[in-house]
């Protein structure tokens, strides 16, 4: 199925999809004139290529993540240290699942690829089932483990024949991107899917 994603303050940078692959990229009213039987996707802010998390192997094997149910024991953020591993340690079994809820948190973010040497396989099996595209560390790292990491690491442009592989944020430009952070991911698409839309 082809589908045009358009986001309203950036109507020039519209994408064309074709099952899992970028067809076009371009202004929308041009991609509409050539495709008007595609089905189009409005979004509010801006369509990017995606956020890079160089971070990893730190969010999805040296944290655990709550499932909602466990709130009352565990409350509903991130566990980090010596903790999480303590909580892997009584039952390893909760790995495959916190890998698979940390992955959500960072399709949450627009994050379409991580960085880092994964080493378990819950973490490896829940970034490739998800479709996340593994980069290189950037050799100086700000700050710590994070969903919103600073600098924010946006990947190189959306390429015709290159995966359909994107995020919009509601911001009205870049520099609102870098301000508010990914927090304000609306949708994420992975392999040509909506694999995080905002409610």
């Amino acid at each position: 199925m082809l589908t045009i994603h358009v986001a309203e303050a950036s109507p020039e940078t519209a994408v064309l999809v074709d099952a899992d692959h970028i067809a076009a990229v371009g202004p929308y009213d041009d991609l509409v004139a050539v495709r008007p039987e595609a089905r189009v996707r409005r979004w509010p802010g801006i369509l990017t290529p995606g956020l890079l998390n160089p971070y990893g192997p730190e969010l999805l094997e040296g944290m655990y993540h709550p499932d909602p149910r466990e709130a009352e024991g565990f409350g509903t953020e991130p566990i980090p240290g010596e903790r999480a591993q303590r909580i892997f340690r009584a039952d390893p079994s909760r790995r495959a699942a916190s890998a698979r809820r940390g992955v959500q948190r960072l399709l949450a973010h627009g994050t379409v690829a991580v960085a880092g040497e994964l080493r378990g396989r819950a973490a490896v099996d829940a970034v490739r089932r998800a479709g996340l595209a593994v980069g290189r560390r950037p050799e100086r790292l700000h700050g710590g483990p994070s969903f919103s990491p600073s600098p924010l690491i946006l990947l190189p442009g959306l390429i015709p024949g290159g995966p359909a592989r994107f995020a919009v944020f509601d911001v009205p430009d870049r520099a609102g991107l870098v301000r508010l952070g990914p927090s304000t991911c609306v949708a994420t698409v992975i392999g040509g899917r909506l694999v995080f839309r905002q409610r």
